[in-house]
């Protein structure tokens, strides 16, 4: 096989009130990569080609998010959710696999729940299925260091958070590199704490054992801002949902450990 690139089509997408930068690379069954809180779905850069290889891999920014129509607040998942449907819409899938990450795991907890016809499989990746005391305290702290501190500290922490050491520490240099990126590409203080209101009042514990779309809770053992208890307990309340932990990788462990991650999520994907 070529190692060649797989080219991507770059489109700008109207969901009604925001128009959804969105990326599609790859033919074959649609898969819908959904970033986390940053929002962006450059997120998925080590995933994007492997991915292709096999799939119709659709890659958006969040409203207000990178590329997208900025200063657009999200006013709760379920409302990004309705972007994801309303892409799915205008792109004409009916139905198509989605890998939700942290907050894009909760967007496809949603739609499982609200349209279950529209996914084929739901990968949840290091995601949750409500707060809890660790959760909320770890997120008034964030939301603190963004107000007092502002965005460079608030990215900086949540990378330090984000990232085990065993990675970041030899790479701090590159690193240093990701965090002034994503401090370019900082939505601004308003649409930011509109995101963390949406994770913070995420909640569908009582609801998960509604779902009968197959799913894969896919979490890693060393992730401090969604502990593997979330993954675990995904896993328990959802009917026949598989359970996967990787031994390392941290919150960002599609980007730390993608060879074991994309391997995994594949396996289930094409099973």
């Amino acid at each position: 096989m070529s190692d060649a690139a797989i080219p991507t089509d770059v489109l700008r997408i109207d969901v009604g009130d925001a128009e959804l930068h969105t990326e599609i690379t790859g033919e074959g069954p649609d898969l819908l990569l959904v970033a986390g809180l940053g929002g962006r779905g450059a997120f998925w850069s080590n995933q994007i080609q492997a991915f292709a290889s096999h799939f119709r891999v659709i890659t958006f920014d969040h409203r207000g998010c990178g590329n997208s129509t900025p200063g657009k607040l999200a006013e709760g998942v379920a409302h990004l959710a309705s972007d994801v449907v309303a892409l799915m819409d205008a792109l004409e899938i009916g139905a198509a696999h989605l890998v939700g990450h942290s907050t894009g795991g909760a967007i496809g907890q949603q739609i499982a729940l609200e349209a279950p016809e529209r996914l084929e499989k739901l990968v949840l990746s290091c995601s949750w299925p409500g707060p809890d005391a660790y959760f909320l305290e770890l997120f008034r702290m964030r939301r603190a260091v963004l107000e007092q501190c502002g965005p460079l500290d608030y990215l900086s922490s949540g990378t330090f958070l984000a990232m085990p050491s065993r990675f970041l520490q030899p790479q701090i240099e590159a690193a240093r590199s990701f965090m002034e990126e994503r401090l370019a590409a900082f939505p601004g203080l308003a649409v930011e704490l509109s995101r963390i209101e949406a994770v913070v009042s995420h909640n569908l514990r009582s609801q998960l054992h509604s779902i009968n779309t197959a799913t894969l809770c896919i979490g890693a053992m060393d992730d401090q801002l969604t502990p593997p208890a979330f993954s675990q307990e995904m896993a328990q309340l959802i009917p026949g949902a598989e359970l996967h932990l990787l031994d390392h990788g941290g919150h960002f462990s599609p980007m730390s450990v993608p060879v074991v991650y994309n391997a995994r999520v594949l396996e289930f994907l094409q099973s």
